[in-house]
């Protein structure tokens, strides 16, 4: 079992919205989840948005006004919402946390944007 879970890709029409949740498991001892990155076909892996200490957010510049990622109380739990899709938001998403000075990251979920 993967430290990390993510969940809630799939197909989704330009203008649609998706959840992504990313979810530490029995395995995440000591695990800080980070954020979201994405990685489309042919291109670097790249920041989408991440949240770290009392709730500090950042995004990239693409995705600001139209995804807002959030936590739950535990910190156990991080979403991504993504409203207004477009096509160029076709990648798979990665979820990525930190134990210690290491990076962790889950195993992706897929998010293709396409009428």
């Amino acid at each position: 079992q993967v430290p990390l879970v993510e969940s809630g890709g799939g197909l989704v029409q330009p203008g649609g919205s998706l959840r992504l949740s990313c979810a530490a498991s029995s395995r995440a001892f000591g695990i800080t989840i980070m954020g979201w990155y994405r990685q489309a076909p042919g291109n670097q892996r790249e920041l989408v948005a991440v949240i770290v200490g009392g709730g500090t957010t950042t995004y990239a510049d693409s995705v600001k006004g139209r995804f807002t990622i959030s936590r739950d109380k535990a910190y156990s739990t991080v979403y991504l919402q993504m409203n207004s899709l477009k096509p160029e938001d076709t990648a798979v998403y990665y979820c990525k946390g930190r134990r210690g000075t290491a990076d962790v990251w889950g195993q992706g979920t897929q998010v293709t944007v396409s009428s």
